[in-house]
């Protein structure tokens, strides 16, 4: 049922953005909205403090991975003004080489660990279905169900926005029946299809409320309407999530798809709502150098802070624990909070991003480097 630990991140791995002298020399690439990179690097932090926490309230508070489907929803409308064939090609560029870098050395470190794949192991080159591993590699593979899940919206977006054009109100309301039919009708097989549908399922409201952002519905439809959906749909997810505690064992977000879905639509469509309502842009956001620039490394980075950040806290551990053998160490660090090896889990991120992020910018054509 793609139960598995979701979050957000649950864009993101985000799709991977381009920099801004990219956008000056290319009249077609999206232009830059530091509103919404500001969302896309709060989620990725959401997605590292998630993973290292393991709070069950933090979907509750930031539904990261229903933000980055939708910002990446209406990416994906601006781009598809040019040939759909393009753009796909173009995403599939951006999207396969850093998952091919990062996957050899999980597959390596899986084989090295008496693991032999099948014919399966196609999935670790093209992931439309979730790649096998063992158990040893778990914490670090099971995060590409988002990866798979981005790789088929894009696939699917040509269709989808033509059909969203066609009556986009309609449309985008009934983007949340399939996980309502996967709920109480019939939940699908058992299998890889059967998750690919569950997480479709789950996003599928907020991939197309980026459409409905970037065509401008929501600035057209009444502000009282779009607030009192948004609330409505918040209110069913979260009662659905606290109700069937019993049933999940947790009131956690990412283990429950309906809840899931419903509380990410009405959130990211107030946060959307919002944007266009009140023209935030966070323009003011290149005033703050420092912070402007790490917003520019998280958006340009975004694969690769997603992809390593499992890796960079399963090191995180045994680091820590050699920190115990130094005695000022033991004495003056807090070698037992979780928080200090969310530090050290970010400072092993940030090794990632100088070793490994360049290959972001051999997939987007562009000049590597080891920060942008």
């Amino acid at each position: 049922m793609g139960a598995h630990s979701k979050g957000a991140i649950q864009q993101p791995a985000a799709p991977v953005t381009v920099s801004r002298d990219a956008e000056r020399s290319d009249p077609a690439a999206p232009q830059r909205d530091r509103y919404f990179d500001t969302l896309r690097a709060l989620a990725l932090i959401r997605v590292v403090a998630y993973h290292t926490f393991g709070w069950a309230w933090a979907g509750l508070v930031f539904p990261s991975m229903g933000i980055m489907f939708g910002l990446a929803g209406t990416l994906m409308a601006k781009s598809l003004e040019r040939p759909a064939y393009q753009v796909v090609k173009s995403r599939l560029r951006r999207l396969l080489p850093p998952f091919w870098f990062w996957g050899f050395f999980v597959v390596v470190a899986m084989l090295v660990h008496d693991w032999m794949p099948g014919w399966q192991i196609v999935y670790w080159i093209v992931p439309l279905g979730d790649p096998p591993g063992n158990e040893w590699g778990v914490q670090a593979w099971e995060i590409l169900w988002y990866l798979r899940t981005y790789l088929w919206f894009v696939l699917l977006s040509p269709l989808l926005l033509k059909v969203f054009r066609l009556a986009p109100v309609p449309v985008l309301l009934l983007s949340l029946f399939p996980i309502l039919v996967l709920t109480f009708v019939r939940s699908g097989p058992d299998n890889r299809l059967g998750s690919a549908l569950w997480d479709l399922s789950t996003y599928l409201f907020c991939w197309i409320l980026g459409f409905a952002h970037r065509e401008g519905v929501l600035q057209r439809m009444p502000s009282a309407v779009v607030v009192v959906l948004s609330l409505a749909a918040m209110g069913y997810g979260g009662w659905y999530a606290f109700s069937h505690q019993a049933d999940f064992g947790t009131y956690d977000l990412d283990e429950i798809p309906l809840a899931q879905a419903f509380w990410s639509a009405g959130f990211v469509m107030l946060l959307m709502w919002a944007k266009a309502r009140f023209r935030i842009d966070f323009a003011g956001l290149t005033r703050l150098r420092r912070l402007d620039r790490i917003v520019t490394v998280f958006n340009a980075r975004a694969v690769t802070i997603y992809l390593w950040h499992e890796i960079a806290l399963i090191l995180a551990v045994p680091l820590v624990d050699q920190f115990w053998k130094v005695p000022a160490f033991e004495r003056y660090l807090p070698l037992e909070s979780q928080w200090f090896m969310f530090g050290v889990g970010w400072v092993l991120i940030a090794g990632f991003i100088l070793a490994c992020g360049w290959v972001e910018d051999v997939a987007a054509k562009k000049k590597p480097r080891l920060l942008p």
